[in-house]
């Protein structure tokens, strides 16, 4: 039988619980992204469970980034992450109110976990690896960074085949490409961590950029080129992706179209600065989004 005691502490959990859930859907909103999350095109009852996906990503990111942690501090976060998705896939207890949520809503819609892993695997290898030798090697990062976010979503929405997994895999890794060519300057010179370049080392000596030139944030024809080079091939990537708008049924696939929107809405703010974004980074403003809106409409 339930003492009293056992039932406050029920009712003390769930209402933890809700207060995580009501955390994690301001949390959405408040970061500033290029792409919608949580969005109201999205049909009600996924809203929630997007919120959820996207507080675990965030928060583990910031592990990886914000603060004045040594990498050490970073890591074991993270493996209190991992050791919480662990529990979750033995239906083990855990303490905290977020975790509860998080695995309650797996369970509920049935998600795979790996690619909850695979994200906390991109970010640790944020802690220790700053530089990217090749096009292979940042592919290799964005297939855990970003590709899993798609996944899930997929899974969310019942349309996780084979096909619509590579048409997503496409999509996000072009939009994670497209932040990080906004976010050049912004990765070099982050406070909180060693410097960063998502830029491929070999294809800069091939067009003639320098870290130093990054560092200066000189703007010449070399870095003219190589930024076009990257944007166009992102751009690629991002229609290769596109027929995933249209497979997508109803709102849903709105959603799609309005996220392919906005990359290529940023796609083309790039090209138009000629990729020198240490003086004009551009972003997507409140004016951009009935654009993007409509635009989704009308295709």
């Amino acid at each position: 039988m339930a003492t009293d005691s056992d039932i406050f502490d029920v009712t003390k959990e769930d209402t933890e619980a809700k207060d995580s859930l009501r955390d994690s859907l301001a949390l959405s909103q408040q970061h500033y992204e290029n792409f919608p999350v949580a969005s109201i095109v999205i049909p009600k009852h996924l809203r929630d469970p997007i919120a959820l996906i996207y507080t675990f990503a965030r928060q583990a990111d910031d592990f990886a980034d914000e603060g004045y942690h040594k990498p050490a501090w970073r890591l074991a976060k993270l493996q209190g992450f991992k050791n919480e998705l662990d529990l979750i896939g033995s239906n083990g207890r855990t303490k905290s109110p977020f975790f509860t949520e998080l695995g309650n809503m797996i369970r509920e819609h049935n998600l795979p976990l790996a690619p909850f892993y695979d994200l906390l695997d991109a970010f640790s290898q944020d802690v220790t690896k700053t530089r990217y030798a090749n096009f292979f090697e940042l592919l290799d990062y964005c297939r855990r960074s970003a590709n899993p976010i798609g996944a899930l979503l997929l899974h969310l929405f019942g349309r996780a085949t084979p096909e619509n997994i590579i048409y997503s895999n496409k999509i996000c890794t072009a939009l994670q490409l497209i932040n990080f060519y906004q976010d050049v300057a912004i990765d070099f010179e982050n406070e909180f961590h060693k410097s960063r370049i998502y830029l491929c080392q070999d294809e800069m000596q091939q067009f003639g950029v320098t870290e130093a030139q990054i560092a200066s944030q000189y703007v010449n024809r070399h870095w003219e080129e190589f930024m076009m080079f990257n944007i166009e091939r992102a751009e690629k990537m991002l229609k290769e992706g596109k027929p995933l708008e249209h497979i997508l049924p109803g709102r849903i696939g709105l959603e799609m179209r309005m996220i392919i929107g906005g990359g290529e809405r940023v796609i083309y703010k790039l090209k138009n600065v000629r990729g020198d974004v240490f003086k004009h980074r551009p972003t997507l403003v409140v004016w951009d989004w009935p654009v993007i809106l409509l635009n989704a409409l009308l295709r």
